[in-house]
């Protein structure tokens, strides 16, 4: 698998673990963090901000894996990529969200 390959599966999973969040909370109805807020992920945006962006990053993820094309379901290098990056970002949030609300 070359190298680009691996690089778009990570790239995917972790935009795909940042959508969580953003869409859960927006769902639900609570403001939460976002880029956009001030200042950037530690203010919080509303709800309809964090269900676009949660949808965003679930889109970029979707074309990513996509664009790259060939991936199998089961067990493949291509799947541990995905949950590689996934588990990168959502480690990195649940550690930087901590802080900021103080959990």
């Amino acid at each position: 698998m070359a190298w680009y390959v691996c690089l778009a599966y990570i790239v995917a999973g972790a935009f795909l673990a940042n959508g969580v969040p953003h869409f859960v909370m927006g769902i639900s109805g609570s403001k939460f963090q976002s880029p956009f807020a001030k200042p950037p992920g530690v203010g919080e945006s509303s709800p309809l901000v964090n269900v676009l962006w949660g949808m965003t990053n679930f889109v970029i993820g979707y074309i990513l894996i996509y664009w790259v094309g060939g991936i199998v379901c089961g067990f493949s290098l291509s799947v541990l990529l995905i949950f590689i990056g996934a588990l990168a970002v959502a480690i990195g949030l649940a550690l930087h969200f901590g802080k900021v609300r103080g959990s």
